[in-house]
């Protein structure tokens, strides 16, 4: 399954290369956060895929569940294991668009606000989203940063009752990409 995703994912960049200019990466920065009065929960993943297709604003993301670093072994465990389930659902995508794509010169170093919409994929569920964010063109780079929440019953994903009190029902996402011009 791995390596069709990736074998996919590739394809898809290589595709769109061919069509258009496009920036990417295989190191950006996903990281979550969840406040509770009984315990703070956070985690950063350091090698979020992504792809931007400059030409029509097309946006892919795909962040491998299991890459994601908690402070304690066990909060990670119980990330992976009770509440994700990667081993059923071992990827997390986004696969949409920038709505506002037009207001962005790509060809000229600043900072944009746009709005990505598209698809979202956690846990097994797909929903659709719209995302605020901002892009700051940077020479040959660009920087897509967003911060969104996301809902854990949108996405079934169940926290004990046990530890119910520990996770926020709400998650505050955070995302800080460079992708590279292709």
């Amino acid at each position: 399954m791995k390596k069709l995703i990736f074998f996919l994912f590739a394809t898809l960049l290589m595709n769109v290369g061919l069509l258009a200019q496009v920036f990417s990466t295989g190191t950006g920065t996903i990281k979550f956060f969840s406040k509770t009065s009984a315990e703070d929960i956070d985690a950063t993943n350091n090698l979020v895929k992504a792809a931007l297709d400059v030409a029509s604003g097309n946006l892919e993301y795909a962040v491998s569940v299991n890459n994601f670093i908690f402070k304690k072994t066990l909060m990670q465990k119980h990330f992976q294991e009770n509440y994700m389930e990667s081993g059923k659902f071992p990827k997390s995508t986004f696969k949409g668009s920038i709505t506002n794509n037009s207001s962005v010169d790509y060809k000229k170093d600043g900072t944009y606000p746009v709005t990505a919409k598209g698809k979202l994929t956690m846990h097994g569920v797909t929903k659709d989203v719209t995302v605020p964010g901002k892009i700051t063109i940077v020479g040959n780079k660009a920087v897509l940063k967003a911060d969104f929440n996301v809902n854990l019953d949108d996405y079934n994903i169940k926290v004990p009752a046990n530890n119910a009190s520990q996770v926020a029902k709400t998650i505050k996402v955070s995302m800080d990409c460079s992708l590279v011009k292709k």
